[in-house]
């Protein structure tokens, strides 16, 4: 009869231990945003004046915060740079005295990576965020708040989208699209001369 006690005990033990390396082996993380390679470290963040500076700052807390080394753009290996931010607010759904009852809030921004020595990496990658909330007019300044609060969210779900879009820069691929753009390079000098 111990020996049948023991058993349970040793097999949930073996799972205990096991689990956590079977789902890391894997490649499951827990929630946020993926790992980014390190041959894109240092990096660079710059954003064009369209960009607001909670959005700039979002996304280089979160570099920093995912342990990426973030440091000026004369010291980067790469550069990640922000442009083309635009954000729109819409009347999604109208009451019958034809206000507004609920708005849609759009964000999108332009991602490009470029290494130090000006090979583009990642070009005009875009993403997007969108929000939609209730209108109250007799609670404007509430609703102001609320759609501030629905901004800075919006904020935090492009960085977050942005460094998706390094996970997939691994060294190997770096290595690939720096070949293709010599090869390139080459190529158009050729066909020139």
């Amino acid at each position: 009869m111990p020996k049948t006690s023991r058993t349970p005990n040793r097999l949930a033990a073996f799972m205990a231990a096991f689990l956590p390396l079977a789902l890391t082996g894997c490649g499951f993380q827990l929630r946020g945003a993926p790992p980014v390679s390190a041959a894109l470290q240092p990096l660079g963040v710059e954003c064009d004046a369209s960009v607001p500076f909670d959005l700039c700052d979002t996304l280089r807390t979160q570099l920093e915060e995912g342990g990426i080394e973030v440091v000026d753009s004369e010291q980067a290996a790469y550069q990640l740079t922000l442009d083309n931010f635009s954000e729109t607010r819409r009347a999604s759904a109208i009451q019958l005295d034809a206000s507004a009852a609920e708005y849609d809030l759009r964000q999108s921004v332009d991602v490009n990576v470029t290494s130090d020595d000006g090979v583009p990496v990642l070009i005009d990658a875009e993403v997007r965020s969108s929000e939609i909330y209730s209108y109250d007019e007799t609670n404007v300044l509430a609703k102001r708040r609320e759609e501030e609060e629905l901004r800075n969210n919006l904020y935090q779900r492009l960085a977050q989208q942005s460094i998706f879009r390094l996970a997939p820069l691994t060294e190997e691929r770096l290595k690939v699209i720096r070949e293709d753009f010599k090869a390139k390079q080459q190529s158009e000098g050729a066909e020139q001369q």
